[in-house]
């Protein structure tokens, strides 16, 4: 997303609302993702030394930066002050939280969030020596850093049509080779589907997964040049892509289908998909029939989807969060469907956009996830990229 420049005035009517005196934002490094994007300083070169952007209330915005990068925060409004000691940056450091009793910044109580969770120990130590009572900038990070604009939801509404073609297209290469009786294997699936955005206009961060019988179970296996598995009549076959468009400002789409290299699935293959299908609908049902009347935290979608597998007793075959926020990066800023690896208790907002993913796996045999994305537009939760997958797909008559 674009620095928060344009912004202050915007935040500091949510820092009056929210009853605090300020937002703290400290970076050193590459500590904290939610800083670097809304000061503008992701993808700059390295933050060698500690510096810190400080939106009151009211009045102008404090700035705090090393002599050695005095220009870092340059691009931002606000009073600037140096420092070069340690002893400096003590004293700076208290003069930049001046007058702010209640401060909000990327902190998580007891971890319990832990993508918000990134001011260091040490500096909260430091600024409650002061005499700071930090606040968590949970919904404030949502606010501010996850909300698409209109450009931005159009866009990834069109990647995600892209994907849906694609991810029919990598099965059906894998069909076509199949019945030809011609050797193919998951890497060779995977380069497919990259070239496949490379002549859509489109960009990863990451490469997709096309995992085959065992490697479906693992939720994260990426197969690469040198370790893949090849793909015959029978297996099981799982794939999950996630690109954007190359505006580094596009948004992500991101999903996963799944199918079977024969003319039909195992009786056991189709019981685990319909659960996997119905506890995704159950997860896109509550968000679609409670927005936007009705507020939604996001550990309460996860609970939704997760009753289903729960009931039909593969609660420990579903060993991941139901789905993530999406953004500029695919795992974004704003609230996770997750009540299992975090308690996120985040409410949803208007123009933002996550993932509904449940899945269940049998390690060492197969594993079976279906992805889909919601974005929440004033008005309605929308499915985006097209009809969801209803069956697993046959890749053999």
């Amino acid at each position: 997303m674009a620095d928060l420049s344009h912004r202050i005035g915007e935040i500091q009517a949510a820092l009056v609302e929210d009853e605090l005196d300020g937002w703290f934002f400290a970076v050193f490094q590459g500590n904290d993702p939610i800083s670097l994007d809304l000061l503008g300083l992701a993808g700059r070169a390295l933050v060698t030394r500690r510096c810190y952007y400080l939106v009151p209330s009211s009045g102008s915005p404090r700035k705090l930066v090393s002599t050695l990068e005095p220009e870092m925060l340059d691009h931002l409004p606000g009073e600037k002050e140096l420092y070069t000691t340690w002893s400096e940056h003590r004293t700076q450091l208290e003069m930049l939280a001046r007058d702010c009793r209640r401060l909000a910044a990327q902190y998580s109580p007891k971890n319990e969030i832990p993508s918000v969770s990134r001011l260091d120990a040490g500096t909260a130590d430091l600024l409650r020596s002061f005499g700071v009572e930090l606040v968590s900038a949970a919904d404030l990070a949502q606010r501010f850093a996850a909300v698409w604009n209109e450009a931005q939801l159009a866009g990834h509404r069109r990647a995600n049509v892209h994907l849906h073609r694609i991810v029919r297209e990598a099965f059906a290469l894998v069909g076509t080779h199949l019945a030809a009786g011609r050797e193919i294997d998951e890497y060779r699936v995977q380069q497919f589907i990259l070239e496949a955005f490379e002549q859509a206009g489109m960009r990863t961060d990451a490469n997709p997964i096309v995992g085959v019988n065992a490697n479906s179970a693992d939720p994260h296996y990426i197969p690469t040049a040198t370790i893949h598995q090849p793909i015959r009549r029978g297996d099981f076959l799982l794939i999950d892509l996630w690109a954007k468009e190359k505006d580094p400002e596009s948004v992500y789409a991101d999903i996963c289908w799944c199918g079977v290299c024969a003319g039909s699935p195992s009786v056991r293959q189709e019981e685990i998909w319909r659960i996997v299908r119905d506890a995704r609908d159950a997860g896109v049902r509550l968000v679609q029939e409670r927005w936007p009347g009705r507020p939604i935290r996001g550990y309460e979608v996860d609970d939704a989807t997760r009753q289903v597998i729960r009931d039909a007793g593969y609660a420990e075959q579903f060993i991941h969060r139901t789905g993530h926020s999406i953004g500029t990066s695919d795992h974004g800023q704003g609230a996770n469907m997750d009540n299992l690896e975090t308690h996120d208790s985040r409410s949803l907002i208007a123009m933002t956009g996550f993932s509904i993913e449940p899945g269940i796996y049998f390690r060492g045999d197969f594993g079976i996830r279906s992805e889909v994305n919601i974005a929440l537009t004033g008005a309605a939760a929308e499915v985006t990229g097209g009809e969801p997958q209803r069956d697993l797909l046959r890749l053999l008559a």
